[in-house]
């Protein structure tokens, strides 16, 4: 089975911080734990403040399955008001290549 990512960009709404979007997401990682597939998520920051959460499933299927709740299902979290939704860039792809961690490595 192959790994698939869902990769989104964004920014956080005006006033807003990237802890703040994090504290938000409290059920819709709550959510992700329960979706069946679901691997790892883990949310960085670049630079510029931009925000790349990135969400690891085991098929496509699941991914899309997976996806969908968080605008569905969890259309009410208050993760949603942390977003400037003008800003969100978001994908679905296969992982082509993957290696393990080092030995040693966190």
């Amino acid at each position: 089975m192959p790994d698939v990512l869902e990769v989104t960009t964004l920014r956080p709404a005006p006033g807003l911080t990237v802890q703040d979007f994090i504290t938000a997401n409290a059920d819709i990682n709550d959510y992700l734990h329960r979706q069946p597939g679901f691997q790892w998520r883990r949310i960085a920051q670049t630079q510029d403040g931009t925000i790349i959460d990135i969400v690891a499933y085991d098929s496509m299927a699941h991914a899309r399955a997976g996806a969908a709740g968080i605008t569905g299902v969890m259309g009410g979290s208050p993760v949603h008001a942390t977003i400037d939704h003008s800003s969100v860039d978001w994908q679905l792809t296969t992982v082509l290549q993957h290696t393990g961690q080092p030995q040693g490595a966190l």
